[in-house]
């Protein structure tokens, strides 16, 4: 599935739920963050769960404000989960030459047998490929 068929899909629906680890999509695409403010101009229900990481705050103060929404409406939406409770939808990863220039990260579902896989930006898998590296070196106390 495309991008664009996925913006089609949402544009039909009449609710919408959404994991998301950082509200990329709803605060920093044009196109997503265009098409949100129109489905809730349309009555849309969109509900969100999120994780209680350091940066999602500063992205939810961003979208309240995008979309105008008050306190009280974000509490309705959203649900913040504790990290080790946002784990269940994560997709998997596979990050390819993490140390290297090349280095490319994707994702797929988890504990399906498709052909699905989603070839992250170079930003992206960069950043990843970094995030890992210091996750490593902090739990198993050795660099990569």
């Amino acid at each position: 599935m495309t991008i664009k068929q996925l913006i089609q899909l949402e544009d039909q629906a009449t609710e919408v739920w959404v994991i998301s680890p950082e509200l990329y999509y709803d605060v920093d695409n044009a196109d997503f963050s265009e098409m949100v403010t129109v489905n809730l101009g349309q009555k849309t229900k969109y509900k969100y769960i999120i994780p209680a990481s350091k940066d999602i705050h500063k992205n939810l103060d961003i979208y309240s404000k995008k979309y105008q929404m008050s306190e009280d409406e974000i509490n309705q939406t959203f649900l913040i989960l504790p990290e080790s409770d946002y784990l269940p939808f994560l997709m998997e990863t596979g990050i390819y030459n993490g140390n290297g220039a090349d280095c490319v990260a994707c994702v797929a579902p988890s504990s399906e047998d498709v052909n699905d896989v989603i070839r992250l930006s170079n930003e992206k898998s960069k950043m990843m490929a970094t995030q890992f590296k210091a996750i490593w070196a902090k739990y198993k106390r050795t660099k990569i």
